[in-house]
């Protein structure tokens, strides 16, 4: 699918809902609209670091939805100069959700994805080669939580038969992740209605509204919904281990990563280098500094004008971000074991894990 960046830095992509009470098109205007409304914006060097030059490797990433905290390290990496400390002049094109993103990569429109590992299991489910080269969360870093209207009846999982989940979109991580959440609680997945809503904006008016019954959703959207809806009930909290052992079943469990396909990094094997040196440095910077440090980094249009609200949603997900970068063996297997149980085409090929992703660039 061949993509039009809008913009030099930063690209928007229509999202395009489905299901009839999931159309999620309101037109409504948010307090926090300033924090989901993408806008160009130039990266600042920090430490003195000069912008690269005019011989810069210009690099497409696509990114699952920007303004999602789980992908805030792409987004930081170039606030703090470091891409192009590295000599990388990247474009940043924002989608509705990591399937929009990795289509972006399969149509040729971006170079690298932004975007969640269990992608590149299901790509070579396919037979396709696409490879994971730096990891920037050790959790998920998603909530499975109710609507307002929602959360007298729902208590658990077992409650979603019949109901409708929103997930960001059609085919995305988020998805995946709440099939396994069913099956691992007697759920059927055909018996719960599956709806597109988004990642911001969008998905807060499904919550707020009652469009969905539950919906996955990743901060800070999350916690608007529940400042704003203290009553709302989580059943899901993949944001650090103790909600990933309760939700899967295991210790760890890789969230966003940096990837590509295999063909491009045998291709351009010093820039992706760069580009994972980059990140790892990103997120060593980030645990050498407070979260009102790391807040202060990102972009006004990203924060909103409630900065409090902003700090309280990446102080509750500190937890999910990799300290170094490095994609753990016994991670990636979990993420093929949870596809397996709930994916055909994934539980019916044969699949080498440790080709999925490599850590071979990670310095």
């Amino acid at each position: 699918m061949q993509t039009t960046p809008r913009t030099q830095r930063v690209q928007r992509t229509q999202r395009t809902g489905t299901g009839a009470r999931a159309s999620a098109r309101t037109k409504t205007v948010f307090t926090f609209v300033s924090f989901v409304t993408l806008v160009s914006f130039v990266p600042t060097a920090c430490g003195g670091r000069s912008p690269a030059g005019q011989g810069a490797q210009h690099v497409r990433i696509a990114v699952g939805g920007q303004t999602q905290m789980v992908y805030l390290p792409t987004t930081l990496a170039q606030e703090l100069g470091l891409y192009r400390d590295e000599g990388l002049e990247v474009e940043l094109q924002d989608f509705a959700g990591g399937a929009k993103a990795l289509q972006a990569l399969v149509g040729g429109s971006a170079d690298v994805v932004s975007g969640f590992y269990d992608h590149t299991i299901q790509m070579a489910a396919e037979g396709r080669e696409v490879v994971a080269f730096v990891s920037m969360l050790r959790f998920p870093g998603m909530i499975l939580v109710t609507s307002p209207q929602g959360a007298a009846t729902i208590t658990r999982i077992e409650d979603l038969k019949g109901r409708i989940a929103g997930v960001t979109t059609a085919g995305s991580s988020s998805q995946m992740m709440l099939t396994s959440m069913l099956q691992r609680h007697g759920v059927a997945p055909d018996s719960v209605s599956i709806t597109a809503i988004g990642s911001a904006a969008t998905a807060v008016a499904a919550i707020e509204r009652g469009k969905v019954d539950v919906g996955m959703m990743a901060d800070p959207a999350f916690t608007l919904v529940t400042r704003r809806n203290p009553g709302v009930r989580v059943l899901a909290d993949l944001r650090n281990a103790a909600g990933v052992k309760e939700a899967f079943g295991t210790s760890t469990y890789p969230g966003a990563v940096l990837y590509s396909k295999g063909d491009w990094i045998r291709a351009n094997r010093d820039t992706t280098e760069r580009l994972a040196r980059a990140m790892t440095r990103t997120l060593t910077w980030m645990q050498t500094h407070t979260p009102q440090e790391i807040a202060g980094k990102m972009p006004k249009v990203f924060r909103g004008d409630d900065d409090a609200l902003y700090l309280e949603a990446l102080n509750s997900s500190m937890p999910m971000f990799s300290p170094d970068g490095v994609m753990a063996a016994d991670g990636a297997e979990a993420v093929r074991t949870q596809l397996a149980g709930s994916i055909e085409k994934v539980r019916a090929a044969t699949i080498d894990v440790s080709k999925t992703y490599t850590n071979e660039f990670i310095r």
